[in-house]
């Protein structure tokens, strides 16, 4: 089958095309003919340095998030899975390839009415969203700022915290990032890449309540200081990367509550997996797909997300 090799940690060339053996479904798993595969900011400093979630060491087919139809059952697997649409998480590897077996019991059915590559777009993201959504505990009438609004995440967070009824900053860089975001239900676009970005916020706003925190570094002690008392802050990426680092003791002093990054539990995780996957289907959480690029250009993806030239979710089309 066709495949993408991480040969050896590095640059975007160390991602190489080429075959490898078809995938065989084990007892409880599926083999799933690929549409389109997730790329994620993760999978980028992965193949740079190694440095992320995964354990696995080159050579290797990487990718973590794929979405397609369901080939093939193995022992145990109820047959009514075949042909039926599907996304699912590979567990780290495997997922740019043509084919990938993986457990039957981590897959979603993509439900009536939402396409493909939008499920794929949804599958990672999505339950991030909902879960720094959670996080926050945001309510109608707080006024939230989004960092990356024209991100995977953020452009998600920007129409789930509208949706609740909040006031929507969109924090992004670069002009035509700042507006995507403010026509996905932001009230307000900036570009972060301004030095004036917080008084821009401040004369429309005065403060926000909640900082959704996607990048960290200076850009995330920024917003930090737009909080109002009483205000949350949620930090679950570091786009920018490194965390914020706001000591525990300022935030204490200003009322404001700092929320790291957590390891929710797996059910959970799947609830709100699900969840996304709904709201797509109902057209109440629309994904932005900014680059869809063939499997074989995967470094080309690669490249163009480390230059900030993305916006929303990049999928490899198989």
């Amino acid at each position: 089958m066709r495949a993408v090799w991480l040969t050896e940690f590095g640059g975007p060339e160390v991602l190489v095309a080429g075959e490898a053996p078809d995938p065989v479904p084990g007892p409880g798993e599926v083999l799933v003919d690929v549409a389109f595969a997730n790329i994620t900011f993760v999978e980028t400093q992965f193949r740079a340095s190694g440095r992320g979630p995964f354990a696995a060491r080159p050579p290797l087919i990487p990718g973590n998030g794929v979405g397609g139809v369901v080939a093939a059952v193995g022992e145990g697997v109820d047959d009514a899975l075949l042909g039926r649409r599907v996304v699912t998480a590979t567990g780290g590897s495997g997922g740019y390839a043509a084919r990938a077996a993986v457990p039957a019991a981590g897959v979603f059915e993509v439900p009536d009415g939402l396409a493909l590559d939008d499920a794929v777009a949804l599958l990672a993201d999505g339950r991030t969203a909902l879960l720094q959504l959670r996080a926050a505990r945001v309510a109608a009438g707080d006024r939230v700022l989004v960092e990356a609004a024209a991100g995977g995440v953020g452009s998600l967070l920007v129409q789930l915290a509208s949706a609740a009824g909040a006031t929507v900053v969109g924090a992004a860089g670069g002009p035509r990032k700042a507006e995507l975001a403010a026509g996905l239900g932001a009230s307000t676009g900036v570009d972060y890449l301004r030095p004036d970005w917080t008084d821009r916020v401040r004369e429309a706003h005065g403060g926000v309540d909640v900082v959704f925190d996607g990048v960290g570094g200076p850009i995330a002690r920024h917003a930090f200081d737009l909080l109002a008392p009483g205000g949350r802050m949620v930090s679950y990426g570091l786009a920018g990367g490194e965390w914020a680092e706001i000591p525990p003791e300022l935030a204490a002093a200003r009322g404001v509550e700092l929320v790291g990054p957590s390891r929710p539990d797996p059910a959970l995780m799947r609830t709100l997996t699900a969840e996304a996957l709904a709201r797509g289907a109902a057209g109440r959480l629309r994904p932005v797909i900014g680059l869809r690029v063939p499997l074989e250009e995967a470094a080309r993806a690669h490249a163009a997300i480390e230059g900030r030239a993305t916006t929303g979710k990049t999928l490899l089309v198989v």
